[in-house]
């Protein structure tokens, strides 16, 4: 029987964690939009906007596990809050170097990791709090929730900034952009949680928490095939894709840009947008390993058919699905990995978990983009996403297999 709709949005503390958090999550993607096109019209640099790229995923790869043993020890509240307070200080900075004409690459390249570093602060506190928030049952409402409000934040956040860009400029949008981050700092303060008692000092041990995630994890097939999962996903495929977006315009017929080629950009943002809407509204999709992996498998079918099609209507509806598979599996695996980690050392394994799925989307412009300067992208894409798919059967009978 399906479960009760919208089920972690019932729980008023959730809500107003969702309403908060996206909010932040739009106004991290107004900055993303503002700050890149000053990069653009200052420098006219491609090298330093590969490095935001990586400037953005690098810190998941290196810190998420210590980020993660810092909400373990302390108030994943806190945490948040710090995050927030270096969102804001990037576009505070952004704002008055660009007013005052002073802005040099090494200001960027600065603001880059320090935007970064930002992020990768609030991801594993994030989930450890609405776990403590909504408890187990609606914990997978509650992620899949919190993963639409991302997606609908890459949506509004372009159309906004650029409303932002045109109204006010480049620099005084982003001054204007700290001011939304507010409401949710200040909820923060008071928010719904239940602090576990945890048996370990509060000191941080880089190393040590890395070790102790990977051992805590060791033994349960589940946190490691899922982890796997996820990292195969980004490393392989990630969404270097939407980088070779204007290549891939082209080849289907629509070189100009425009209104054809937005459409491609948003098309798995709406799929992933659906999928929240859709499977929570009926309660569908309840998380176990099987399904996940199904799902991941359907994911590398509908990627690699998009790399093969010529037919622009076609790679509209496979792009849309993409992003519904994507959300829903990255959702379930996420929360098999939450369900199943020991309390005491939760935010580590979550750390870890954000490690591999998002730190190693650093690695994915390799195997797709540099890939693409060898066989075109069209094969590197599709090549990509059938030796995820080898994989992803490789851990489903890993998983499967008698003890």
């Amino acid at each position: 029987m399906a479960q009760q709709s919208f089920i972690a949005l019932r729980h008023p503390g959730y809500r107003a964690y969702f309403i908060g958090s996206a909010a932040a999550m739009m106004a991290d993607s107004i900055e993303h939009v503002i700050s890149y096109w000053i990069i653009f019209e200052k420098f006219s640099s491609q090298a330093l906007a590969g490095f935001a790229v990586i400037a953005h995923w690098l810190p998941f790869l290196l810190l998420s596990v210590w980020s993660g043993a810092a909400a373990d020890r302390y108030d994943p509240r806190r945490i948040i809050q710090l995050g927030m307070a270096l969102f804001m200080a990037t576009s505070l900075a952004w704002g008055l170097l660009f007013l005052a004409d002073a802005l040099e690459m090494w200001h960027a390249a600065a603001l880059l990791v320090l935007h970064g570093i930002a992020g990768v602060l609030w991801s594993p506190a994030s989930q450890l709090l609405i776990h403590h928030i909504v408890g187990e049952d609606r914990l997978q409402s509650a992620i899949r929730m919190s993963a639409t409000a991302r997606w609908l934040g890459l949506l509004a956040g372009p159309a906004i900034g650029g409303v932002i860009l045109l109204a006010v400029g480049p620099a005084w949008g982003l001054l204007l952009n700290v001011l939304v981050y507010l409401p949710f700092v200040a909820w923060l303060w008071k928010a719904p949680y239940q602090r576990n008692e945890l048996p370990d000092a509060r000191r941080l041990r880089a190393l040590g928490d890395v070790v102790a995630a990977v051992r805590a994890v060791a033994g349960n097939r589940v946190i490691v095939s899922m982890t796997a999962l996820a990292g195969g996903a980004s490393l392989l495929v990630g969404n270097a894709y939407q980088a070779q977006m204007p290549e891939f315009a082209h080849d289907l017929g629509h070189a100009d840009g425009g209104v054809g080629y937005s459409a491609l950009l948003a098309a798995d943002a709406a799929g992933a947008l659906a999928a929240g809407l859709v499977l929570e509204s009926r309660g569908l999709l309840q998380a176990r390993p099987r399904t996940a992996f199904v799902l991941a498998m359907l994911w590398c079918l509908a990627i690699a058919s998009f790399a093969a099609t010529t037919f622009y209507p076609l790679a509209l509806l496979l792009l849309f699905t993409a992003g519904f598979l994507e959300l829903a599996f990255n959702a379930m695996a996420q929360t098999l990995v939450q369900v199943n980690a020991a309390p005491a050392v939760r935010g580590r394994v979550i750390g870890l978990f954000a490690m591999a799925s998002l730190g190693l989307r650093a690695f994915s412009g390799v195997t797709v983009g540099l890939g693409g300067a060898a066989l075109g992208i069209h094969w590197s894409l599709a090549l990509s996403a059938a030796a995820l798919l080898a994989m992803t059967m490789v851990l489903l009978a890993f998983m499967t297999r008698t003890r």
